[in-house]
Parts: structure tokens; sequence; C-alpha cells
């Protein structure tokens, strides 16, 4: 199966700086094992999660406000009714790209988003996607 050419961009070339909105240290959530999996790739993980816990070395942060360095991509592990509103904010943060995770879905955030000039994929995972390149 072929990757689709915005699943590919993003992947390879929209930067290497992931804000992780949801990562926490419990290791049996999918995004603890998805960060690893993109650190493993090369990427930097920002943990973005309300108790700003430091995961996979990484220094976590309450929001994407409140990190103060440039983020790349925004992948979101929230419920598809709060993912609206994260896809908002990575927009006013300056990201190149957002990705939904599998069942994250939230069309008039996808509009948003791709409206505003950002990449965007929903519905999928990047560690199901990184060995298809």
């Amino acid at each position: 199966m072929s990757v689709e050419p915005v699943v590919r961009k993003v992947l390879t070339e929209s930067g290497d700086t992931w804000a992780v909105v949801g990562l926490s240290n419990n290791t049996a959530r999918a995004a603890y094992g998805v960060a690893r999996v993109l650190q493993r790739a090369g990427k930097r993980i920002v943990p973005v999660h309300p108790k700003a816990e430091t995961v996979l070395g990484e220094q976590g942060y309450a929001s994407l406000a409140e990190i103060p360095f440039d983020v790349d991509v925004v992948d979101v592990f929230v419920n598809s009714s709060l993912a609206g509103a994260v896809a908002d904010q990575a927009v006013a943060k300056g990201a190149k790209a957002v990705w939904f995770q599998l069942d994250v879905i939230d069309h008039e955030a996808y509009a948003r988003t791709t409206g505003a000039g950002l990449d965007m994929v929903m519905d999928r995972c990047p560690a199901i996607e990184l060995p298809r390149l």
C-alpha cells in the first residue's frame, strides 16, 4: 500500500519537532508507544499534557502555547470532541502540520486547519505509516 502524498510530506518534510498532545508517562497508552517510535525515527518529541510531565527524556508542557520554541507537527491524542481546539492552537502556534491519530476525526477542524495553510492528516498513525515509507 502506497503512502498518500500528504502523509509522506508530513513524515519526511514538515520538520523533526513533534508536539504530542495527550502524552504522559502512562506506558500503556498509545501516545507513549507512538512517541517512542517517533523518537527512534529521529523526531524530537515534546510532551503536551496538563501534568506537564517529562516523558521519554523530554520536558513536558501543559499546553502548546507554553512551549517556548517552534514545533513543526502537532500529533493529537485526544478525544475527537477536544481535537478541534487543539488544531486551532496548532495554527496559532505556527505549526506546519497537524496529525490526528486513529479514531480522532473532526472534519470542521480539518477544513479550518488546511484553510489556514497547514498540512493535516486525520485518523492515521505515524507509527503505522513510517514503516510504509
